[in-house]
């Protein structure tokens, strides 16, 4: 069984609109290398310059914080469902 990724409305133009996307990674950092294989250009909107997840950018595992968990080193199991929530600012 995959793990799933929930894809962004404003990171689909690079997914060809893919909303769901299963990756088979063991961890959030190798989910992002997948990712970056198969969709050239999402891994600089998602990773900093350090390679760290970006400030802006929040990843969840089943609802959890990465930032709370392992961060880029947290494992996946079969059946996760990753989110990406792109932080929304605002006045």
């Amino acid at each position: 069984m995959a793990k799933i990724i929930r894809i962004p409305t404003p990171l689909r133009k690079l997914t060809n609109n893919e909303e769901l996307v299963e990756v088979t990674a063991a961890t959030i950092g190798d989910a992002i290398k997948e990712l970056q294989a198969r969709f050239p250009g999402i891994e600089e909107r998602l990773l900093d310059e350090k390679g760290e997840v970006r400030r802006f950018v929040n990843v969840y595992v089943n609802e959890e914080d990465i930032r709370f968990l392992q961060n880029r080193t947290t494992p996946l199991k079969d059946g996760d469902e990753i989110s990406i929530i792109p932080a929304i600012a605002g006045g």
